[in-house]
């Protein structure tokens, strides 16, 4: 709960939040109490959800993507009162996000056990290679469509299941 509620709430106050008064406390406060809310859901529906997917962004990365903020902007040399109104919506987004019931691809059904291809051992090289080329950017980039993807995902569930009920027609009346 400290290294993925309290502390990232706490960072992100400190360096832009805290100019911005009760606006800036309540964006901190909601990524705080979304972070425990989100352990304890996590905690109690361990045996219920799929195990392919999480129920709300998981804290580790919704921790990740608020740090990420404070990392990319203080690396490009701007200052976090100058960014504040960025910093809050995205620690208002991280922290709802934790507590909805949007699904999140765990990625546990992955098994790295079985033989694994060639291209996949190129692709990590060249993914560790990316990284290293800007951590910060490339971080917070992948964090960021990390926590839009559940959004997205849920979205296009939403518009192919309208499309499909929109198929179905309704049986024509006869005029007898």
């Amino acid at each position: 709960m400290v290294s993925f509620g309290a502390a990232p709430a706490l960072i992100v106050y400190e360096w832009a939040l805290k100019g911005m008064g009760k606006l800036g406390w309540m964006a901190a406060f909601i990524y705080c109490v979304g972070a425990a809310l989100r352990l304890a859901r996590f905690n109690t529906n361990i045996d219920v959800v799929d195990k392919r997917y999480f129920q709300g962004l998981p804290s580790p990365a919704a921790a990740a993507l608020v740090a990420g903020l404070v990392w990319v902007v203080i690396d490009n040399g701007i200052a976090g009162p100058d960014v504040r109104w960025y910093a809050c919506a995205l620690t208002i987004f991280a922290g709802v996000s934790m507590v909805s019931n949007v699904l999140f691809y765990s990625g546990k059904e992955i098994n790295l056990r079985r033989s694994v291809p060639f291209i996949v051992i190129i692709a990590f090289v060249l993914g560790f290679l990316l990284v290293s080329s800007y951590p910060p950017g490339v971080l917070f980039g992948l964090f960021l469509c990390y926590a839009v993807s559940g959004y997205v995902l849920g979205f296009w569930g939403w518009l192919k299941g309208r499309k499909r009920s929109s198929v179905v027609a309704e049986p024509e009346k006869s005029d007898l």
